[in-house]
């Protein structure tokens, strides 16, 4: 008996983040759960940087001096926090800013995925970027901390010191950057799909599934 098995649809879905934004690890936990449930349809991810604090120092500021800046103090900062903690958790994410205790450049971390994406591992490292920094709260700016992120992907840690400690795909994350906000991109997450669909925020899954939906059909209408 032949039993016909329905066509997968196959779509891009390009992700504009931070990975020092809270709403993107959200927004980037949501969509990869979403994507899980729908075996319908075949995604290759493409991660376009952003930078959020492009005037940050490679070497990063401390904790205290960013939450002034960005916040204006410490108990604003608080309460934002807590208030993502709670969202954190429907979504099994275990935000503990209070173990933060500088606020990195991203710079190098970009560039770190965009290296494990050539290697097949890139949405791997972005997830665990992520996850150690807010969770663990380690400086994802400092060379040593990526280099054990990276080797937790299965990737060559004398390979990445070496790209790490050199230029490369430097000047690509600052054009991705610059690309974002040509393309009229202030705010992150973002999530282009099917290169005509896009959606901007943190959404709930709800959300996301219509605009898969949507894309999906597209094409043939």
């Amino acid at each position: 008996m032949n039993i016909l098995v329905p066509q997968r649809s196959h779509l891009t879905i390009e992700i504009v983040y931070d990975l020092v934004c809270p709403w993107c690890y959200l927004g980037v936990q949501r969509l990869l759960r979403t994507l899980e449930r729908r075996n319908d349809i075949a995604c290759e991810l493409t991660w376009r940087p952003f930078l959020l604090n492009p005037d940050m120092p490679r070497s990063g500021i401390s904790r205290g001096e960013y939450v002034v800046r960005k916040f204006g103090g410490e108990e604003r900062a608080r309460r934002l926090n807590a208030s993502i903690a709670e969202i954190g958790k429907l979504e099994g994410i275990g935000f503990r800013f209070d173990l933060i205790r500088r606020a990195p450049s991203s710079v190098d971390a970009h560039r770190l995925v965009r290296y494990a994406g050539l290697h097949g591992c890139g949405t791997e490292a972005v997830m665990a970027l992520f996850a150690a920094h807010f969770c663990a709260g380690m400086d994802t700016g400092d060379i040593d901390v990526l280099i054990e992120v990276a080797t937790g992907c299965g990737l060559d840690p004398r390979a990445v010191r070496q790209y790490l400690q050199g230029d490369g795909d430097t000047d690509i994350v600052h054009a991705e950057n610059l690309r974002a906000h040509r393309l009229g991109i202030n705010g992150v997450p973002c999530f282009i799909i099917g290169g005509q669909h896009a959606i901007a925020g943190a959404q709930e899954s709800e959300v996301i599934e219509r605009l898969l939906d949507v894309a999906t059909i597209a094409p043939y209408l």
